[in-house]
């Protein structure tokens, strides 16, 4: 089992079960968060556009954090795990390392959302890349 990239799905599964409980908990979950107050009002407001948007992001932490499992051995293998894993890392560091360019200007969030939800993807990013560079051999295209 890669150490790594269990933790880095584990991670993934956690952030997808705080999205969740941002639509079972409403606006406060959502300004907690950070969402935004856009997001809030609109949740306060029962529109199902928050709903819809929480709901799409928790299922691609879900099929990350699988992913993650598969990768670290945990699971049975997924198709495609290394290249589905390259993408994440990607995508994780690229969001980690963009959102400290927001601090200055930060679209209706809090400076301390960036600095933490930054911080956040950077080290999970980090945790797939370690952990895919790891399995690099073992891991199905």
């Amino acid at each position: 089992m890669n150490i790594y990239l269990a933790i880095a799905g584990f991670l993934s599964a956690i952030a997808a079960v705080m999205h969740l409980g941002c639509i079972y908990f409403g606006a406060p979950w959502y300004r907690f968060f950070g969402a935004g107050e856009q997001m809030a009002r609109l949740a306060e407001q029962g529109s199902p556009k928050p709903t819809w948007i929480t709901c799409g992001v928790a299922i691609v932490l879900s099929v990350w954090a699988l992913y993650a499992f598969s990768g670290a051995g945990i699971i049975q293998k997924l198709p495609f795990t290394r290249l589905v894993l390259i993408a994440i890392c990607l995508v994780y560091t690229t969001r980690g390392i963009a959102g400290f360019f927001f601090i200055l200007s930060p679209m209706g969030r809090s400076v301390e959302f960036w600095i933490w939800s930054s911080t956040i993807c950077l080290v999970i990013g980090l945790l797939h890349c370690i952990g895919l560079k790891q399995q690099w051999v073992s891991l199905s295209l």
